[in-house]
């Protein structure tokens, strides 16, 4: 290997190993764990925004009428998109805090993959591969059931898929430095998830506009990724949003990717590497 060239692992058998192909035998590991266990995940994977998308969007969203705050939309078609978005962020955290934490502390088979010459950046790779497969799985599945009820006006709806498996890696990535960073769990994910999640989930945009939330506490929707996640998302099947408002929309997830990324992969070889 010359100087400056990026490093291959090697397997047992001597044979050299590419840094994605390495970063694939993780997601081959998990993808073969997910072929015993889809069923358990089935809820998670597209079932739960399903419920939400009937109970909000048919059931409540019945009462409410077209008007401004919906852009003059049917509420089903509002939250229909914002849904699939929460759903694919919920599911980013989910899959990066206790199963990257049991990779470091109960299973350590993060310590066992990265004994062999598979390195810590490259697990980390494959952790967020896979993690963005999952969610690219339960966004199609949500998109395709939601398509029976009405909730797509047009073709829209894949650029969303898109837009949630990228606000669910934007989130991903911070969270999963987050984990590496973590040693008890109990109080660190629980406050996370009360307190960080599900206020995002609910003020966020997601349900309605944030234009409704008083003007000293919106920037804390601002700053959330799921409320840029939404606005992307609503823009490219409903319309209304701006070229540069959707720049800096995907700018703003991109850099919260590139920030976890960086941070994640300094906390995998810190904790990884002896």
């Amino acid at each position: 290997m010359t100087a400056g060239s990026t490093p291959a692992s090697v397997t047992s058998a001597g044979r050299v190993v590419g840094p994605w192909r390495a970063a694939l035998l993780r997601v081959e590991a998990n993808l073969s764990w997910y072929r015993r266990y889809w069923k358990s995940t089935l809820y998670s994977s597209g079932l739960q925004p399903l419920l939400f998308l009937l109970a909000m969007g048919l059931g409540f969203g019945s009462q409410v009428p077209a008007g401004p705050a919906t852009g003059g939309l049917s509420y089903l078609h509002y939250i229909a998109p914002a849904l699939l978005v929460s759903a694919a962020l919920q599911q980013s955290v989910a899959e990066s805090t206790y199963p990257v934490l049991s990779g470091f502390k109960w299973q350590k088979d993060y310590l066992a993959v990265t004994a062999t010459p598979v390195t810590p950046g490259q697990l980390l790779g494959g952790h967020l591969a896979w993690v963005g497969l999952r969610i690219l799985l339960s966004s199609v599945v949500y998109a395709l059931i939601a398509l029976a009820f009405g909730a797509w006006l047009n073709a829209g709806v894949v650029a969303v898929v898109v837009v949630g498996v990228f606000t669910g890696l934007a989130c991903a990535a911070p969270v999963t430095a987050f984990a590496a960073t973590t040693f008890d769990e109990g109080t660190r994910f629980n406050g996370l998830f009360r307190f960080v999640v599900i206020p995002m989930t609910l003020f966020a945009g997601t349900f309605f506009p944030i234009a409704q939330i008083p003007l000293a506490l919106r920037w804390l929707a601002w700053i959330s990724p799921l409320w840029h996640g939404n606005e992307l998302a609503r823009g490219v099947t409903l319309g209304g949003l701006g070229s540069w408002a959707a720049l800096g929309h995907v700018a703003y997830l991109a850099a919260l990717l590139a920030l976890g990324v960086f941070l994640a992969r300094r906390y995998f070889y810190r904790r990884l590497v002896v």
